[in-house]
């Protein structure tokens, strides 16, 4: 529920359009809609300006689909679901026709609100390798739907480091970068030393034995001698690309 929602309300009550009991109904949904499995947020949408998100790993395809179509009745922003089968999303596009999915980055979204075009305040996106692309994916349509314009180079890690130089010009001119590296991690240091712009560094599952599934690259990213880097958890692209939507609609 928005404030717009809100104020229908109060005015449908103050006009005599509905009683106080209905008035009341609408309202007691606010806080949140206890569905049994879930307690879906209608108030985060007023709070942080964008709604609940569904984390779908874990959840059968009925309980996205109920979340999904709670969501979309009870707001106006742009509604997604994380980590999300191609078999769910098959689901819930039978029933919301609107729903689109993106197979790399495995969300199922529907987009209400389209972001405007900034030139002025973008959000970078950098890879170390091409495994790295399904977490990269994830935080570009997380921020896209977020309200942001993004660009993106993938695959220039430090072990080819002249194919990160080549990208000098869009490193300094985004307003917050995500860098993205699995292996050793190192990559998020270089980009932090070329650029006086906040970085958020993502580690990545991705990696031989002794990595141990993004564990080396997550305390390498922790221990970065260049200032300004901060680090989400393993393969959290969504959690990058909230973080870097924050960070790129302050003004």
């Amino acid at each position: 529920m928005t404030e717009k929602d809100i104020a229908e309300v109060l005015r449908k009550y103050k006009s005599g359009d509905s009683s106080e009991k209905e008035a009341v109904q609408a309202l007691r949904e606010l806080p949140f809609e206890d569905m049994g499995f879930a307690e879906v947020d209608h108030h985060r949408e007023m709070r942080q300006g964008f709604p609940e998100v569904i984390y779908a790993e874990g959840k059968t395809q009925e309980q996205v689909l109920a979340i999904m179509k709670s969501l979309l009745a009870h707001g106006e922003g742009n509604v997604m679901a994380t980590r999300a089968s191609r078999e769910k999303y098959d689901f819930v596009h039978r029933e919301i026709p609107e729903a689109s999915y993106d197979e790399a980055a495995r969300i199922i979204y529907v987009e209400r609100v389209q972001a405007p075009v900034d030139e002025e305040h973008r959000i970078l996106i950098l890879t170390a390798g091409t495994s790295d692309i399904p977490v990269a994916e994830e935080a570009k349509l997380t921020a896209q739907l977020y309200g942001n314009t993004v660009e993106s180079y993938y695959d220039c890690g430090v072990a080819g480091i002249h194919r990160l130089f080549a990208h000098l010009d869009s490193i300094r001119q985004a307003n917050v970068l995500i860098v993205i590296a699995g292996m050793e991690g190192a990559l998020a240091s270089v980009v932090g030393g070329l650029t006086d712009r906040p970085i958020i560094a993502v580690p990545t599952s991705v990696g031989y034995g002794a990595s141990l599934h993004g564990l080396a690259a997550l305390l390498s990213m922790l221990n970065s001698c260049a200032a300004g880097v901060s680090v989400v958890n393993i393969d959290n692209g969504f959690g990058a690309g909230v973080l870097a939507s924050k960070i790129n609609h302050m003004r």
